[in-house]
């Protein structure tokens, strides 16, 4: 007997064994009989080709060993979403026959049989249907909402679903179960690869209340987000992680509820991408793990102000990304409402070894920050932040035209761009004194000139160059200028230098935030520099 092929198979999800797949041919492939199945697999490892065979393509693959035949008695499609529900909860008629549940009761050795049995049982049953409230139905081969207002009828009470990792093909299915859901607050269909419609649909009201969506791992793009959007009037936190998207567009007249987003795993094109989403007026927390962004800039705002980008985003999440300059940590100031950060694994981070001072830093230099990665930063903890920021930069200030004469204090942009903070610190805090900064006052910038000569002894390739730098230049904007100089990563550099004086002695340069004159370092001395 053939086994049983749906009639929408084309595009539809299946299990085979352990193992999820698209159907992408159903037919005859000669010279074989009989109904065959194209199917491309999640895991492309488990494929054999990609559509083609004995030199015919029947169906495309992204991967070129993604694809098999398999016959349809291979194929399960899946069930309707109550029929999982009660296989999950243990509610399903035959479950009860396999338990033993019969319509008679033993009295001593009277065997006594009770007409209508069958239907209290099934009165129980929905009544405990119906007082389901929270329902996971996660990987239970869903596929189908199954028949018209049958889940509407039996639960009744359902506000949360799980219904991840199913084999849900469309977005109609999801409505269709949704629909028939009055309250839903919080929807998971994570791990369905499904169809998202591609024009403005009919603005169904199956998502009023909805509050939460994940949509994780779903391949949806974010202008499939914006054609469903109008129909999640309610929504609060939308998470979208691992989809492949790469741009985003402006939301018009949509999210404009929502409070929380989620674009972690998805490698975003640049970091300007995130002023399409800057308008958002309700969103709080904003969670961008691993999404390839290397900087972060609101060019409508200058030092010191404050952008009109984000104007409630309390709670940012930039984890596993390529971050590799303070200046994007200096534009984080400029968000009006932020007060916790995640920054790990960040290439900036590896600019400071030691772990205190770059907490330091980033506190001093974001000023309304409450939690740093997790922990929270106390009042005498940012006071002590701040009064070392403004003390360790005090000579970078004084050299680029800081002073302490109000009159006369004039620091260079290239400087306030650096610490753009510095001069509320000074307001806050005061100027810092002479003798805090070992009594240097400034001389003429030709006097605290440094000529040294800049060699990487593993790179016999790349010349030696001489430099003169200021001798309160930091050894972090040391090691930007030689990034820029030699081309090479500033996260991976180690500098030590040789004194002109004492050939062979080797004193390395361990401390970012410390000036070369920290180190003694005089005129004809030789920094080395290695990766």
């Amino acid at each position: 007997m053939a086994a049983w092929v749906p009639s929408d198979a084309l595009g539809r999800r299946l299990l085979c064994g352990t193992e999820y797949a698209t159907v992408r041919y159903v037919g005859s492939v000669p010279p074989t009989a009989g109904i065959w199945l194209g199917v491309e697999w999640d895991d492309p490892q488990r494929g054999k080709h990609d559509g083609t065979y004995e030199g015919t393509q029947y169906f495309k693959c992204r991967h070129p060993k993604g694809g098999s035949f398999i016959r349809p008695n291979k194929a399960n499609f899946g069930v309707d979403f109550l029929t999982a529900v009660k296989d999950r909860y243990a509610l399903n008629d035959e479950r009860d026959v396999q338990h033993g549940t019969k319509n008679t009761l033993v009295f001593g050795k009277k065997t006594v049989e009770f007409v209508g049995m069958d239907s209290i049982a099934e009165q129980q049953r929905q009544v405990q249907l119906n007082q389901l409230v929270d329902i996971s139905v996660r990987e239970c081969a869903v596929s189908h909402a199954g028949q018209k207002e049958e889940i509407s009828r039996t639960c009744a009470n359902i506000r949360h679903i799980n219904l991840s990792k199913n084999l849900i093909s469309s977005w109609e299915t999801v409505t269709a179960i949704a629909s028939q859901v009055q309250n839903l607050e919080t929807l998971n269909i994570s791990e369905n690869k499904m169809k998202f419609p591609s024009t403005s649909t009919f603005v169904s009201g199956a998502f009023s209340k909805l509050r939460i969506l994940a949509l994780n791992q779903t391949e949806i793009t974010w202008a499939e987000v914006l054609l469903c959007a109008p129909g999640w009037p309610a929504l609060e936190e939308l998470y979208l992680t691992s989809n492949n998207i790469t741009v985003l567009e402006r939301p018009d007249n949509v999210l404009q509820t929502l409070k929380l987003l989620d674009l972690s795993d998805n490698q975003l094109l640049d970091g300007n991408q995130l002023h399409l989403i800057a308008h958002l007026p309700r969103l709080e927390q904003l969670i961008l793990r691993n999404t390839g962004i290397s900087s972060i800039h609101f060019p409508d705002a200058g030092f010191g102000c404050k952008t009109k980008m984000f104007p409630s985003l309390k709670r940012l999440a930039i984890n596993d990304n390529k971050i590799s300059q303070w200046s994007s940590i200096n534009e984080l100031d400029k968000l009006p409402s932020l007060r916790s950060l995640q920054c790990h694994n960040n290439p900036f981070m590896d600019t400071e070894k030691n772990p205190e001072t770059l907490r330091q830093l980033i506190i001093a230099k974001i000023s309304q920050l409450e939690v740093l990665n997790k922990s929270e930063i106390l009042p005498a903890e940012r006071k002590g932040a701040e009064l070392d920021y403004r003390k360790i930069f005090g000579n970078d200030w004084l050299a680029a035209g800081g002073n302490w004469n109000p009159e006369k204090n004039k620091p260079s942009e290239e400087f306030l761009a650096a610490h753009p903070r510095y001069p509320s610190l000074c307001l806050k805090y005061g100027a810092p004194e002479e003798g805090e900064l070992k009594g240097r006052q400034p001389l003429t910038l030709k006097n605290q000139l440094l000529t040294l000569t800049i060699k990487c002894p593993e790179n016999p390739e790349q010349k030696p160059v001489e430099k003169k730098l200021p001798e309160s230049m930091t050894i972090q904007r040391v090691k930007g200028l030689l990034y820029r100089l030699l081309k090479i990563p500033g996260s991976e550099l180690k500098l030590s230098y040789e004194s002109s004086k004492l050939e062979g002695k080797e004193v390395e340069l361990d401390n970012d935030l410390k000036p070369l004159q920290f180190y003694s370092i005089e005129n004809g001395d030789c920094v080395l520099v290695r990766w």
